[in-house]
This record gives structure tokens, sequence and C-alpha cells, in this order.
């Protein structure tokens, strides 16, 4: 019963999310614990609650230093002492932290892995009474991870210096061999292992055959009045250009990326937390960590290279549970311009690498369910049937009887081995399909073949996708490697010898998001709904922080929806604590009862 009023009082809420509960019982008596849960299925509480139930000080390893003022200034808000020790504070008020640190005046302690690690902190933090370690964006410990940090090996150190302070684990993004390489680096000790489900309902997802991309881009941001949103690039450049572009159209839009200097990247981070900007565009650079729950959207204007990234990045939309959308704009060219990225890699990584890259293609192009493509990449099966929230759910992708094509080219596959001996790559065969005049062509002899020539009725592209599609379908098989040779499976040679019927797939298009009631979707007046965002932005601006630190889009819409009329009923909103009632209450009451007057007055 403890945990439920500590939740309450706290944070404001009366129940917990799947798998909080078991994680801080287990944290409350000094069990090393690994834990996987979602983007916004609510980590960071699994260490929060601990620490003010806990004697002692919980230390947070947290890679950014804009996550660590974002996390202490909300924590701050609920009435809860937390602080940070890194390079943004001047000498004094480092010092004015470090005196209060040695008085336990501290429940939570912000840090990076490499000041935490560094000579000499170890030892003055031996003087505190450390209750705990969270290390937070635990992926980054691992080489097969998507987002490795070397700062982050270092950690392994901990056990060996402070064998007994119990480590909790925390990421959203981990396959199985990462999460082991994890518990193993860091020396958990029999640790409960914790993977929530990767469903995120509230996410709705789609692709769109990319054309004339900025104005894709442009017409579905002004479709999305006053939301927030991510637009991920492939390269700074692009990143830049779109920020100046969606300015001069009346977008407050700022770049994110490596290459501009520190004090840019948090001037437009912050723009972007605190809704001066309404869109940030930026490179993989951009989001570790970002705790803006009211992003409603995240535009991948680029091909992702892995759907372990895709993955973390959609899931920076919608951590407040409401609605909020994940559109990928994909084209041939895309697959291009990652293929030559690849090509300036190592050897040894180009063969994982191009492996990803052909899921992630792969992904793009599916007719089936995206949701359930994404949860089984992670190893989580979701039941038959639409998940009623992604595109070929929603509106089922167009089909047509392919089995012409399909043995056209399976044929062509086919013949060029057998002149040859040996196999090619998907664009050779496309070559001698189109009847391409090429050195290549006219050297191997393939323009003498019998499928030379016979897809010329069909461009390059609508050949390299149908190609993609059969090896989808299991009817050609890739073989790894620099060239990617293809050849025909079992099934595709029985399909060829049988002239089995293939249907194949027109290429994605649009989606239409209004057809269905959205997971997560919180009806409320939304006249309301816009007053109690302007208060919410007034308040934060007073008290110089974002303005969900003082209420979420989801905590407004409950209040426009319930309309509470007194301090209890306000009480009773979900993201009310003790400390946001004694702050706020008043104030939002008397804008909701101020709304209402003037609704009742307008009435007939």
């Amino acid at each position: 019963m403890i945990l439920h009023e500590a939740l309450k009082k706290y944070f404001g809420y009366e129940t917990f999310r799947p798998l909080q509960e078991q994680i801080i019982a287990d944290a409350l008596v000094g069990r090393d614990v690994f834990a996987l849960l979602p983007t916004g299925g609510g980590k960071s509480l699994c260490f929060q609650l601990p620490a003010l139930l806990h004697k002692g000080l919980t230390i947070v390893v947290s890679p950014l230093i804009a996550l660590m003022k974002d996390q202490v200034d909300a924590l701050g808000t609920s009435g809860i002492p937390a602080t940070f020790l890194n390079s943004t504070l001047d000498g004094d008020e480092a010092r004015l932290r470090w005196r209060r640190l040695h008085r336990g005046e501290y429940k939570l302690l912000y840090v990076a892995p490499e000041r935490l690690m560094l000579d000499g902190f170890l030892e003055r933090a031996l003087n505190w009474d450390i209750a705990q370690f969270a290390i937070d964006e635990a992926h980054c410990i691992s080489e097969w991870g998507h987002d490795f940090r070397p700062e982050y090996r270092e950690l392994a150190k901990l056990r060996r210096d402070l064998p007994e302070v119990p480590i909790m684990a925390l990421t959203a993004t981990a396959t199985e061999r990462v999460r082991d390489d994890i518990v193993k680096h860091l020396g958990l000790r029999d640790p409960r292992c914790y993977v929530a489900s990767f469903n995120r309902p509230n996410l709705t997802y789609r692709v769109e055959t990319k054309s004339s991309a900025f104005a894709q881009l442009l017409t579905f941001i002004r479709a999305r009045p006053n939301e927030s949103g991510i637009i991920y690039c492939a390269s700074r450049k692009t990143a830049d250009t779109l920020a100046t572009k969606l300015t001069s159209e009346g977008i407050r839009a700022k770049a994110y990326h490596a290459g501009l200097d520190s004090k840019e990247r948090a001037k437009n981070q912050e723009a972007f937390l605190r809704d001066a900007a309404r869109v940030i565009t930026a490179t993989i650079a951009f989001g570790m960590g970002i705790n803006k729950p009211n992003v409603r959207f995240v535009v991948h204007y680029d091909l992702p290279k892995n759907i372990e990234g895709y993955y973390q990045e959609t899931g920076r939309a919608g951590r407040d549970g409401l609605p909020s959308e994940c559109l990928l704009l994909f084209s041939a060219g895309d697959v291009a311009k990652q293929i030559r990225f690849i090509e300036e890699k190592p050897e040894r990584e180009q063969r994982i690498a191009r492996t990803q890259l052909r899921d992630m293609i792969g992904y793009a192009e599916m007719r089936e369910c995206r949701r359930a493509a994404l949860l089984k990449y992670f190893g989580e099966n979701w039941p038959d049937g639409s998940c009623d929230g992604c595109d070929n759910c929603v509106e089922p992708r167009e089909t047509f009887d392919g089995t012409v094509p399909a043995q056209k080219f399976l044929s062509c596959v086919h013949r060029v081995r057998q002149k040859s001996g040996f196999n090619f790559g998907i664009n050779h065969i496309v070559e001698v399909l189109i009847g391409a005049e090429t050195d290549a062509i006219r050297q191997r002899g393939h323009d003498q073949v019998s499928t030379y020539g016979i897809g010329c009725d069909m461009n390059r592209k609508t050949w390299q996708a149908i190609g993609r599609e059969l090896t989808r379908l299991g009817l050609i098989a890739v073989a790894p490697g620099k060239f990617a040779t293809i050849e025909l499976t079992p099934a595709g040679r029985e399909v060829l010898k049988c002239r089995t019927s293939i249907t194949l797939t027109k290429p994605a298009d649009t989606f239409d998001k209004n057809k269905r009631k959205l997971a997560g979707e919180i009806e409320c007046d939304e006249v309301l709904f816009g007053r109690l965002r302007g208060l919410r932005r007034k308040l934060a601006d007073e008290r110089d922080v974002p303005a969900y630190i003082i209420f979420s889009d989801a905590s407004l819409r409950e209040m426009a929806r319930a309309q509470p009329k007194r301090l209890a009923e306000f009480a009773n909103i979900p993201g009310v604590g003790q400390q946001k009632l004694k702050s706020f209450g008043e104030i939002f009451l008397s804008e909701i009862a101020d709304h209402v007057r003037l609704s009742e007055a307008s009435l007939p």
C-alpha cells in the first residue's frame, strides 16, 4: 500500500504501468535489476520512487546534460530533492551542491558516466550513503547495440569498487544479445530481468512513397497545427535545409545535429522542449533521453539505417500515452544513398549493415501489419488480426496479380546463373530484364539469354521493388556480403516450375488517420484544452521550465474532460500530486470555472 500512496503523493497517479511495481519492489529489497521498458513506459519512475523510500542517495547515470536538468526540474516541481553535477555549473554552484550532497540533502544525483568514473569522484562519493546506482540508456554499454558509447564500458568498475551497492540497468531498446551483454558487463548478480511489451498502442505507423518530399512534409505538418514533432534526416545538410525552408513557410523549426556548436545545439533543443520551436529537424544525434511527452509526430524524411534505431526514434512520439503518428517517406533513391554510406565502412562492418538495411527496406515495402513486424524483430508475437494502427491494417494496400512479372524475374535469375555458373545482384538482373546495353551484360553474354529485354514494359524502380518483394516472400535468397548476390530458393524453383499464382503489392501511398478512434485518445472540450495550454505556458515561462513540467497534455485533457470544480476533484486528475495540487490547483480551477461560466452565458 505504501508504494501506491507514494505514487499518488509525489507523482499524482493511482496505478502503476506494467512491470513498474515489481521492479520497484525488487529495488527496495536491494536486488540487482535489468529493466527493458519501451520509450514512454515509465523507466524513470522505477528508480525515482525507490529513491524516495530508500534511506540514502540514488546515483543516476545519464548520458545527456539536457536530460539531467529536465529530470531535476520535473522532480523539483513535484517536491522531490534532486540535483545534477555536470559541466554547465560554475565553480560556486558545483561546490554548493557537493556540500549539500555531503549533508545528505538530496535523494537523487544525476551524473554522466565519464564524470562518475573520474579519478577521485567515487572516493568522495564513499562519504555518502549510496542506496543504488541506476544506469539509464544501458544499451550504450554494448558494442552490439545501435548507440554504443565507450565511456559506458567504464561503468563495469562500479561493481568492483562498490560491490555492495545494488545496480538497476534500464533501456528502451535492446535485442536479446544486447541484454545479455549489459547484464554480463555490469556484473549484475542474479538480477531480476523484466522485459515489457514493445507495443506502443497509441502510435500509428505508416509509410508513403517519397515523391515531392518537401511538399509532402509541409502538407503533413500543416494538417497538424500547434502540434510538436521531430523530423529525422540522414544528413546535417538536409536537417539545416529543412529547418530553413519550414521557417520560411511560417512553421517554427530548428535544426539539431553534431555539426552545430554545443551552445547552438543546446539553444535549439531548449526551444523545442519549451515549445518555442514546434518542429526540430535532426540527425540521429538528437533524441536519446529527451523527456518531451507531447511530441505528437515523428517523420523519417530519409530511410533509417536499421529497425532498432527506427523503433527508438519513433518511440519519442506520444510518451504521454496520447495518440501520435510515425511517418516514413521511402524511395529507392534513399536505398542507394544508404548503400553508399555502407561502402565507406570497414569491410567487417559492411555485412551487418547490409543485413540491417535489407530488414529496413523489407519493413518499408511490406504489405503485412507493420506493428507485428516491429514486435517480431524484438522477439515478441502480435496476435493474428488487424492492429488498427498502421496503414497496412487500416487501409490495406492495393494488390495485383503479379504472376507474370514474378515468373519473368525468377526465370531471369535462373537463366543468368545457368549462363555464367554463378549468381548476380538484383540490379544486374533488373538490367537484363529491361534490356540495358551495358558492358557487364555484353561481356558476360547476358544479352543472349532468353529473358534479356522481356521486362522492358516496366521501369527499373518497379522491377527492383518486385525483386525485393519476391525476397520477402522467400522465393529469392540474398547472399551475405558486399555484393549481395541473389539465387532462387527451393520455394522459388517450385513456383517457377509450377507457374504458381503470385500476388504482389502496389507502392505505399496515403493513410487517413481520421477513419477510427485512436488508442489513448481523450475526448474533451478542445476550447478549454487550448485555454489550459495557454495557462500552462505562462506558468512555465514564469518558472523558466518547459511547459510539460507543469502538467502533461494528458493531464490537461483530463481537466478539460472532467472540468473539476473543487480541489478534491482536481486532486483526482492523473498527474496531480500533493505538491502540484498545492502550487497550481486554485489557478487551474479558476481558469476552468471562467471557461464554464462563459460557455453557459453563450447558451440561448
